[in-house]
């Protein structure tokens, strides 16, 4: 099976924090956001290549990659972001077998075994929610089979949203579907792979829909904190030895050479190596490495790398090498 993740995008929704991180490299408890989904391959198994659509920041992205784990992998730049479909078409040299197909925006709880057995062209993966108008949503048949996805609907024809997980056993008709595609004016200056899949199951293509246990959005800061929070509750705590002075709400993920000293931690905050913390209250945040926080109290913040902040209380949102100094009577 090959593997591709497209992660071109330059993430504007969750600038300033993309200025000089990736997307799929911010970090949600502890972890990069696509080390999840790598972490949820080496457990697969069977993958014979990753590939990956590379853009913004792209070398950061490539060496992570290639330092962290050891998937044969190719990295391919999409220099035009013209859409989903455009980016998949560029792995096509490379496709020769079944395919997953990996947007990074998000992580899932997914049981990846099952396309090892079925019998389907493809699979979808969804998740129910409430707003379905935000997303495109899949219809299905009574098999359990998609007949089509609408993006954004107005009316609730389905809630069962595309997470942007996908696997394709009929590789070849994918790509006809593509080029099907990429032959059609775009859509707002963009070639959406949805619209690949739909050509396939207008050409006689079963493609199943499966629900996921849990999908956990990386895409907007607000929703990484939640994801954060998610994270924590799962199983990523991981909490410092008791100090004099210190308190530590659970669940917490503080790294090794953070220091703390006349502060209260916690819940739901992530903290990068070399930090220091020092008379501040901090909860529901994400704090990056080698930051230095002094008398401040933060909720639900989100401080890149190398950020210092005095004296502030409230919610911040600082891209790395940010500094905030507040004076107060």
């Amino acid at each position: 099976m090959k593997v591709i993740i497209p992660l071109a995008g330059k993430g504007t929704r969750l600038r300033p924090h993309t200025h000089v991180t990736p997307k799929p490299m911010l970090r949600v408890a502890g972890k990069p956001v696509m080390g999840y989904i790598l972490d949820d391959l080496q457990r697969l198994g069977g993958v014979e290549q990753i590939i990956y659509i590379t853009g913004h920041l792209k070398e950061k992205v490539e060496a992570f990659a290639k330092q962290e784990y050891d998937f044969p992998s190719v990295f391919i730049e999409q220099e035009v972001q013209n859409g989903t479909a455009s980016a998949i078409a560029l792995a096509r040299p490379y496709v020769d077998q079944p395919v997953l197909i990996i947007f990074v925006d998000t992580i899932f709880d997914a049981d990846l075994s099952v396309l090892k057995t079925t019998d389907a062209d493809g699979i979808i993966w969804v998740k129910e929610v409430e707003d379905y108008q935000r997303f495109g949503v899949v219809v299905t048949n009574e098999a359990g089979d998609m007949t089509r996805i609408v993006e954004k609907p107005r009316e609730p024809i389905s809630r069962r949203a595309n997470i942007g997980l996908y696997y394709v056993r009929d590789w070849k008709r994918l790509y006809e579907g593509i080029d099907y595609v990429m032959r059609q004016p775009p859509v707002n200056g963009e070639y959406y792979l949805t619209d690949a899949f739909q050509y396939m199951i207008d050409h006689g293509s079963r493609i199943k829909v499966i629900d996921v246990e849990g999908w956990y959005d990386a895409g907007r800061l607000d929703t990484l904190l939640e994801t954060n929070r998610a994270m924590l509750e799962r199983g990523r705590a991981r909490r410092p030895a008791p100090a004099p002075g210190v308190r530590i709400f659970d669940p917490v993920y503080i790294e090794d050479g953070v220091v703390i000293e006349r502060s209260t931690i916690g819940p739901n905050v992530s903290i990068g190596g070399g930090t220091r913390i020092s008379g501040s209250t901090i909860r529901d945040s994400v704090i990056g490495a080698k930051s230095c926080i002094e008398t401040s109290l933060l909720h639900d913040s989100m401080l890149g790398d190398e950020v210092v902040v005095e004296g502030a209380r409230g919610s911040l949102t600082l891209g790395s090498h940010s500094e905030v100094r507040l004076e107060r009577d």
